[in-house]
């Protein structure tokens, strides 16, 4: 009977434990099947702010980029040679007047040449007084027969050549006080040091370049304008020119080359900048404002909204459901923070205003009317 009993313990152990791994089983797959559930009641991560095109009116502008250079560029030398410097009075980004010192040669030399072609003249003034006295004699015994003829004409000719001796020791005179003048190196008109070759204790020959002036300060831009497009700016039309660093200038068209070039087909336009900011040798990218055009509606978004991805200008579109589509759209004019849309969106549909270089093509997204907090602001 034992026996019998124990037989059967020997069969019902197996069946209760298939049971209890079938209890487990059915335990774990229920946190499985609500996986889905859980994903689908996430809320997005990334907050976002919505902004719709809104309509402008703006003047035609053409895009235009080019050099900044120097309105008017001189070389300041020395006009005598052979004389060592001095002194320098002046360095780079010095801005003088006109007829200001800026180097003082040595002038011992030109001092003692001076001193000897005063006393040659007061010398020749010394002969033309005795050869006129006697001249003034001859003249009057001329008509009484007591001097020969002969007489006569030499003295007269020794009054004259006395005479050329004085101009000509005048002459000298005037050279060497000029050559005193031409030892203080001065600057020809206001202007901006841009380069000093200068040194004390050298001696430049003449000719030699010592300084390089902006003359007045004044810098241009000379930006490159399509030959379509050159045809219709104007003296006078405004322009705006953007840095490298992105400072902002303004500037007026001053004058348009009368050619383009037949490599490029592009035309100079030179542009008066204003401003300190703006230093020769930059390049600068900016946007002419055609005065003569009449001004055009336009929808404009923020700079903000658009992407540049792959060359090509993006918004991301919010749909219904709060899910991004990224949208190519063809930008045009810009002012200030905004650019123009040309095509790829409408009036009235919205957006993402900033932070669209954390998005991508799909993303869900929460939509609020006020700025995201520093948390949910996309990095």
């Amino acid at each position: 009977m034992k026996r019998k009993h124990f037989d059967w313990l020997m069969l019902l152990a197996p069946l209760a434990m298939l049971a209890s791994l079938g209890a487990c089983d059915s335990r774990t797959a229920e946190p499985s099947q609500n996986v889905p559930a859980a994903i689908e009641t996430a809320r997005p991560a990334l907050t976002v702010r919505p902004v719709s095109p809104a309509p402008v009116t703006w003047a035609k502008a053409i895009s235009a980029s080019g050099s900044i250079t120097a309105w008017q560029e001189t070389i300041v030398g020395s006009e005598i040679g052979g004389l060592r410097i001095a002194e320098v009075r002046a360095n780079v980004g010095d801005k003088v007047k006109k007829g200001q010192v800026l180097v003082v040669l040595a002038d011992d030399v030109v001092q003692a040449d001076l001193a000897q072609v005063r006393a040659s003249l007061q010398e020749a003034r010394a002969v033309h007084a005795e050869a006129r006295a006697n001249a003034d004699r001859a003249r009057r015994f001329q008509p009484t027969g007591m001097m020969s003829q002969q007489q006569v004409t030499q003295y007269l000719t020794a009054e004259q050549t006395a005479k050329a001796r004085i101009e000509v020791a005048a002459a000298r005179l005037q050279l060497a006080e000029l050559r005193i003048r031409q030892t203080r190196i001065v600057a020809p008109d206001d202007a901006l040091i841009s380069a000093r070759m200068a040194a004390v204790g050298t001696v430049p020959q003449a000719g030699q370049e010592l300084f390089r002036l902006i003359l007045r300060g004044r810098v241009e831009w000379r930006a490159e304008v399509r030959a379509d497009d050159i045809g219709l700016v104007r003296p006078g039309d405004l322009a705006t020119l953007s840095l490298a660093n992105g400072a902002k200038l303004s500037g007026k068209v001053r004058s348009i080359a009368p050619s383009v070039d037949p490599q490029t087909r592009n035309g100079l336009v030179y542009v008066d900048v204003s401003g300190d900011r703006a230093k020769a040798g930059m390049f600068a990218n900016g946007e002419i404002v055609l005065g003569a055009m009449p001004a055009t509606p336009a929808l404009s978004l923020p700079q903000s909204a658009v992407l540049l991805r792959d060359g090509f200008a993006h918004v991301f579109r919010i749909g219904p459901d709060h899910r991004l589509s990224q949208t190519r759209v063809v930008t045009g004019r810009r002012q200030g923070d905004r650019v123009e849309i040309l095509s790829g969106i409408e009036a009235g549909e919205q957006v993402v205003e900033s932070g669209v270089g954390f998005l991508s093509d799909g993303d869900q997204v929460e939509v609020t009317s006020t700025p995201p907090t520093a948390a949910a602001t996309p990095g």
